[in-house]
């Protein structure tokens, strides 16, 4: 194809000839946040706000320095490096067009193994207001059976060791802050943008506890200050698939290596702390409240675990994306009675928002035929995930003596899962930190089904319930004999007769 234009900041001009481009002037924007973890989910979100700011407001504050944290961050790292941070946003609407928009609000990037003093000093630097996160669940280092952090990690045996070389945020995070103490700066706002309720509880709590013994002496001084504001953060973003980066070459001429792809929807629920100031995102669309918990127990426990419902269940079947799952009659009635009947009873306090609407738009969002969010995307990390999306629901249904059957269901889906093939005999691609000892359980589990509860990291004590454990037992039963889509109907069928 002629005219193929290679994303970068010298060809902006050319580029804006095609699609939406920043009109304003990146070089004279500061990186007062700094964010580490520059994936698709944070360019699809953090990212495009703070673009949009930019575009709307005259401000020149508010520019992302991206962090690869990662080894295996040097492709993104090296993609934003030769794009001077530009890259597409592709937003497939639900009629099957593209709004493609080009994002410049990353002004600045850095590959943390290959310098890791040059990022400590960016994140000590005074112009460094705001640290986000978007490092998944399990970036955050907890046990769930303990609900402490876990220090016998040997990422983690290494910071405490070398804490001028760290490996993960905790040890960047603490040596950051020593130096702002002794230079006699504030600290800065560290704010997650990850899907974990109370995200800057966890924050707080998982950082203080590495300070606690990594430097004792900065507890106090992080107390007074460092602000840990919690947020919800919704957008569904799948992978970028190869045939994104070749659509919009044939599309628009726009020859960028790492396109975002993402649904037309998108929310941002923010408390209110920031101890060094904050952009205005209000003014492009995001809500700042006293109280984010209800909003956000609301998003992981119905889309999120949603999400990981339509995941496990539709991969078993031979499903590849996550619109062919919720687009299963049975599956979709299945996944609306989980959410009517196990959800919905657990959430309060949500004064303003009309629940069965948004549980109406859940569907519609999952069913975007166009965003062909790839099912393996969604199962990766699951052991991270049913601790945070689904447990909490059925710790509470437990608690209140409600349905939790649904939920075993889809728990003893997930065991079955963890064998390694779905029901065609295919093998399924897990990629789970945990891949090794889901699968030892779940073999155990084909003799004996409440072996797989015995992971304590992630199921904790829920082993100890007789209620849960009778209807696990009974679903893994009837899904090795009858297959998931009966299993899912018959389910169904007893749940209207009941109504």
């Amino acid at each position: 194809m002629e005219n193929i234009i290679k994303l970068n900041q010298n060809n902006l001009a050319l580029i804006a000839n095609k699609v939406s481009c920043p009109t304003y002037n990146r070089d004279n924007i500061k990186t007062g946040i700094v964010h580490v973890g520059i994936g698709g989910f944070h360019r699809a979100h953090e990212a495009f706000y703070t673009d949009q700011l930019l575009h709307d407001e005259n401000v020149t504050d508010w520019g992302i320095c991206g962090v690869a944290l990662l080894d295996f961050d040097t492709k993104i790292y090296n993609v934003l490096k030769n794009q001077d941070g530009l890259y597409t946003l592709v937003i497939k609407e639900l009629d099957g067009t593209l709004t493609k928009r080009v994002i410049g609000s990353i002004v600045d990037y850095l590959y943390a193994p290959e310098n890791p003093l040059k990022v400590i000093e960016k994140m000590a630097s005074v112009d460094t207001k705001i640290i986000s996160l978007t490092i998944t669940e399990g970036g955050y280092n907890y046990n769930e059976a303990t609900g402490e952090f876990d220090f016998t990690n040997p990422l983690i045996h290494h910071d405490l060791k070398n804490p001028k070389e760290p490996k993960t945020i905790f040890g960047y995070l603490t040596a950051a802050l020593k130096l702002r103490k002794e230079r006699g700066l504030l600290g800065f706002t560290l704010q997650s943008c990850d899907n974990i309720q109370g995200n800057g509880h966890m924050a707080k709590k998982m950082l203080l506890s590495y300070v606690a013994k990594a430097a004792p002496e900065l507890i106090t001084w992080i107390e007074q200050n460092v602000s840990f504001p919690n947020a919800m953060v919704d957008r569904i973003t799948p992978a970028t698939a190869a045939s994104d980066i070749t659509n919009l070459i044939e599309t628009s001429g726009i020859d960028d290596a790492w396109p975002v792809v993402c649904e037309p929807f998108k929310q941002w629920v923010i408390e209110d702390d920031f101890i060094t100031g904050r952009p205005a995102w209000e003014k492009v669309g995001a809500q700042f409240v006293e109280d984010v918990v209800p909003f956000e127990k609301m998003k992981l426990s119905l889309l999120n675990a949603g999400h990981s419902v339509l995941g496990i269940l539709g991969d078993l079947i031979g499903y590849a994306t996550i619109d062919e799952s919720v687009n299963n009659t049975e599956i979709r009635r299945f996944l609306k009675n989980y959410m009517n009947h196990e959800v919905t009873p657990t959430l309060v306090g949500l004064e303003g928002v009309d629940l069965d609407a948004y549980k109406e738009s859940l569907l519609q969002r999952f069913g975007n035929i166009y965003i062909k969010d790839q099912i393996d995307r969604i199962c990766s990390e699951s052991s991270a995930k049913f601790p945070i999306f689904i447990l909490p629901t059925v710790n509470k249904q437990l608690e209140n003596k409600g349905s939790v059957d649904f939920a075993a269901f889809v728990v003893a889906a997930w065991a079955i899962y963890s064998l390694g093939k779905n029901e065609n005999g295919q093998p399924l691609l897990i990629k789970d930190a945990m891949k090794t000892i889901l699968n030892e359980k779940a073999l155990e589990a084909v003799k004996t089904p409440e072996a797989f509860l015995e992971i304590a990291s992630v199921f904790g004590k829920l082993k100890d319930s007789k209620t849960f454990v009778a209807s696990y037992i009974k679903s893994y039963h009837d899904i090795t004999e009858f297959g998931i889509e009966k299993c899912v109907e018959k389910m169904n069928s007893s749940v209207l007769k009941v109504i």
